[in-house]
């Protein structure tokens, strides 16, 4: 390798930095620079139109009409109800003409004859008619519940009733057809003529005698009473 050759490159580079740094910069001429000058600071990037830039600096889109629809009572009504004071519509256009007013007036005690104060009271009736029938039914439904027990004990005793019913005419009707068989002398089937006939008289028996076991039952029982009115 040329060590001559290296140490001659680093020379001449060494000395062509020295001499970089000793050069001054060029300043520019007076006339160069004017201090009257006003340079524009900010520009407008958005690339959006004026009617959006509005709308974003929350301000009326239009300073003036651009279409039929921006001279309606409608929008312009709108643009004021959004924007205020800053749309530079007169509030006036909120309100309807005379002959407006007088029409919706008209529509009103047509539509709505009762007044505010008359719809309230009507409201205020209903409703204290509708808690007033709450109320009673939830008494009722109180009441009935004091009562639940005495009917559950009502419905036992007439099941129970009824069974004992049912128990006393399955004996009453055993014993009588017992007492046909021993009428007869011997077994009878219950499908003869002569069985039925005689069951039937039997039957009768009976019932003539249960009558007369209830009116004897009630005759004193009417005895008893007027004792105890007496005494």
């Amino acid at each position: 390798m040329n060590f001559h050759k290296l140490n001659i490159t680093a020379g001449i580079s060494i000395r062509c930095l020295k001499y970089s740094t000793n050069v001054t910069k060029p300043e520019l001429p007076a006339s160069f620079v004017n201090d009257n000058v006003e340079y524009e600071i900010s520009r407008d990037k958005s690339g959006l139109r004026r009617q959006h830039k509005n709308i974003l600096h929350e301000t009326n889109p239009y300073s003036e009409a651009h279409s039929w629809i921006h001279l309606t009572e409608k929008y312009q009504r709108g643009v004021y109800g959004k924007y205020g004071a800053k749309s530079n519509i007169s509030p006036q256009i909120c309100f309807g003409t005379k002959s407006e007013i007088a029409a919706a007036k008209k529509f009103q005690t047509i539509t709505q004859p009762k007044t505010i104060q008359q719809m309230i009271e009507t409201a205020r009736a209903a409703k204290a008619a509708k808690l007033a029938a709450i109320a009673e039914r939830e008494d009722g439904i109180a009441k009935k519940l004091e009562k639940l027990e005495q009917w559950k004990a009502d419905l036992n005793a007439k099941v129970a009733k009824r069974e004992a019913d049912a128990a006393a005419a399955i004996a009453r009707k055993e014993r009588l057809i017992e007492e046909v068989r021993r009428h007869f002398g011997f077994k009878v089937d219950t499908r003869d003529e002569r069985f039925k006939e005689m069951l039937e008289q039997k039957e009768k028996e009976d019932k003539r005698k249960q009558k007369e076991a209830k009116r004897k039952v009630k005759e004193e029982k009417m005895m008893a009473k007027l004792v105890k009115q007496t005494s």
